[in-house]
């Protein structure tokens, strides 16, 4: 009687620990096949970065149309300054409607990096991670990946919340410290969205915003990094006047040599695309260009260009990032 009670309480757990898996891979079969199924679709969310005590959120909105067609509208909820990730059959854009500047890339986006706000990006990180484990929390399911962010190595894995029904909710990016770096929320999934034929063309998404009327020609206060890599520190500090505002060229010296360039930005008085190498990287409160030794971006009425012989892309970006406000900074 013992061993048979002993061999039901086996196969009890066999039946149980196998339905349960089954339920696992099914949410997770679920999720793939309504996206990879797809034809397009148009998604509403919110997107925070986080960084130490800072957090930047934007209101998102993603559009996908078969072919390769994506826009991201990435609308910064502090300032409402709005940049348009754009990729068409002609290119990879990024726009600044309001400086009637868009910025051309050579790039594969988005198909070279996670992405946290792309449905079949997320799908992709699913099905590459062969370690992937994927927990059940009432009715809902966090499915745990690793993710690929070539340009900031910092980010090693992600939560993607997912209810029955196989919908994403949440995807929450970490660090190896599993502290959350990242986290995409989603309001609204439309998985059957129409869209008129021009809306992935370049010169429609130009005028979604209006363009600014004045920019500053001087730059007031200086932006320093608030992180310097070790036995490091500024060297010089030059201003050089331009015939529509002022650069400034910060040259920094040591152990780890780097050179910041911030300067006056003008509105065109006609859409301007100019072309740019590296890949779109989202900086913090703004899209800029990543390459393996130099940064370019425009934050609020300033460009900004990082560049080092010394400096590694990751060690670059640490820099990049932690240009937001304006610390002491001693001369040698």
């Amino acid at each position: 009687m013992k061993s048979k009670l002993i061999g039901i309480g086996i196969l009890c757990c066999l039946l149980v620990t196998g339905c349960f898996g089954k339920g696992n891979k099914d949410i997770t079969h679920t999720l793939i096949e309504k996206i990879e199924k797809a034809k397009s679709y148009h998604v509403t969310g919110e997107l925070e970065i986080i960084n130490n005590e800072d957090s930047y959120q934007y209101d998102v909105e993603v559009s996908y149309k078969e072919e390769d067609y994506f826009r991201v509208s990435l609308k910064n909820k502090i300032n409402n300054h709005e940049q348009i990730i754009l990729r068409n059959m002609e290119g990879v854009y990024v726009l600044t409607p309001s400086l009637n500047k868009s910025f051309k890339f050579q790039s594969d986006w988005p198909y070279n990096n996670s992405q946290s706000y792309l449905l079949q990006i997320l799908v992709k990180d699913i099905k590459n991670d062969n370690s992937k484990t994927i927990e059940q929390k009432d009715d809902n399911y966090i499915i745990n990946t690793s993710v690929n962010y070539a340009n900031n190595k910092n980010l090693k894995k992600q939560k993607i919340y997912v209810d029955k029904k196989g919908n994403i909710q949440k995807v929450e990016v970490l660090n190896d410290e599993n502290i959350v770096r990242m986290r995409m929320t989603f309001k609204h999934i439309d998985m059957g969205a129409t869209f008129d034929k021009d809306y992935f063309e370049l010169s429609q998404n130009m005028k979604t915003t209006e363009t600014i009327e004045e920019t500053s020609k001087t730059i007031d206060d200086v932006i320093y990094p608030m992180y310097m890599p070790v036995n490091t520190y500024l060297e010089s500090q030059d201003i050089v006047k331009k015939e529509d505002g002022e650069r400034i060229i910060l040259t920094f010296g040591g152990a780890s040599p780097f050179m910041l360039v911030e300067e006056t930005v003008t509105v065109e008085d006609d859409m301007t695309i100019i072309p740019v190498y590296g890949e779109p990287e989202l900086l913090l409160d703004t899209i800029g260009s990543i390459t393996e030794n130099s940064a370019n971006w425009i934050s609020n009425g300033i460009e900004y260009y990082a560049v080092s012989d010394t400096l590694n892309g990751d060690e670059l970006l640490q820099v990049v990032q932690s240009i937001s406000v304006i610390p002491v900074v001693n001369m040698k």
